[in-house]
């Protein structure tokens, strides 16, 4: 008789942060208008999502330090590696490069989301004898990242 050993319960992490949360679960989400958001790609990392303030200098002849104040948010491209299974590639294909801003939703494991807008790109990734096929969605952003709590429910 074959017998059970006491398995860990790796998804307990997804929804209780309290220890630290797994990334397993994280999706990506496309939408055109910002309401009905489709799952696109089976992604496999998401970039740091922020924004880093740039600085103004406002050191005056007066001061013997230099000084500065945060100045707007510089908000970087978000290049998103996916997993390539056929469709989810191909249906980016004719809305890649093609300028229009689309809305995009990262969620993760314990509701957490992060939303922002831009035109996005597409390249596919290097292949080799035993290795996974893969591309990137480069999304430069034109608005946000924006973050919404989860729920308290989760």
């Amino acid at each position: 008789m074959l017998k059970v050993k006491n398995l860990i319960d790796l998804q307990r992490f997804a929804t209780d942060a309290s220890d630290g949360l797994a990334a397993t679960g994280t999706k990506l989400e496309m939408s055109t208008d910002g309401t009905a958001f489709t799952k696109i790609a089976a992604i496999k990392t998401v970039p740091d999502i922020g924004a880093d303030p740039e600085t103004i200098d406002v050191t005056s002849l007066e001061d013997t330090k230099k000084k500065s104040v945060a100045g707007i948010e510089n908000t970087q491209n978000l290049a998103l590696a996916c997993v390539y299974k056929g469709t989810n590639f191909t249906d980016l294909i004719s809305k890649s490069g093609d300028g229009v801003q689309y809305h995009w939703k990262v969620t993760y494991p314990d509701g957490l989301t992060a939303t922002f807008q831009g035109s996005f790109t597409l390249k596919l990734g290097n292949v080799a004898v035993n290795g996974a096929m893969d591309f990137t969605i480069t999304v430069v952003v034109s608005d946000g990242p924006d973050f919404t709590a989860p729920s308290s429910g989760q």
